[in-house]
Formats: structure tokens, C-alpha cells, sequence
């Protein structure tokens, strides 16, 4: 499982800087971020459920352009990748399992 999330991080990390090279990309925009999006979008996904199934896809969009280049001001300082892991491990199904 180690493994897998390393390639999928790394893959995020290539995705992330071949962005920013084509410049539509935000500069300061981190593959960490891509990890909060995914974590907000669950939590929108949870909330809203079978009341509003396409709930989701508004929030994805507002957040793409957001990422849009040029940044539009700065940013607080992104998370470090190793308390990201500490929060998805926790927030995450087998932490579920641990409560129940």
C-alpha cells in the first residue's frame, strides 16, 4: 500500500510541474493542494449525499479556477506532505473501522 500512494504522489508531483510549465497553472500552487481538494470534495460528497448528488461539481470547479494562473494574490504556506498523511490516515475508512 506504501508503494502505491508513493507512485500516486509522485505521479501528482509530475502532473503539478508539467502544469505550471504550460503557465495556466498558479506558480505557487502545491501537489499538496490537490490532496486538500480531494479531502474537501469528500467532505462534500458526505454532506450532501443522495440530496444533492452533483453537489460536488460546483465545488470542483470553484476550486480549479482558483488554480488558474495568474494568482490573483498569495497564499498562506502550503501543509507538509507527512502531516497530510497523518490527516488522511486519520480521516480515512480504516480510522472508521478503528472507531466502530
Amino acid at each position: 500500500m506504501e508503494r502505491r500512494r508513493n507512485e500516486a504522489y509522485e505521479g501528482t508531483v509530475e502532473l503539478v510541474g508539467r502544469a505550471k510549465a504550460t503557465g495556466r497553472l498558479r506558480e505557487d500552487f502545491d501537489s499538496s493542494d490537490l490532496v486538500l481538494l480531494h479531502m474537501a470534495n469528500a467532505g462534500v460528497v458526505n454532506a450532501t449525499g443522495d440530496a444533492a448528488p452533483d453537489a460536488w461539481r460546483r465545488v470542483v470547479a470553484l476550486f480549479i479556477q482558483s488554480f488558474e494562473a495568474p494568482a490573483r494574490g498569495t497564499l498562506p504556506a502550503s501543509t507538509e506532505h507527512d502531516a497530510l498523511c497523518r490527516a488522511m490516515l486519520r480521516a480515512g475508512p480504516a480510522a472508521d473501522a478503528r472507531t466502530n
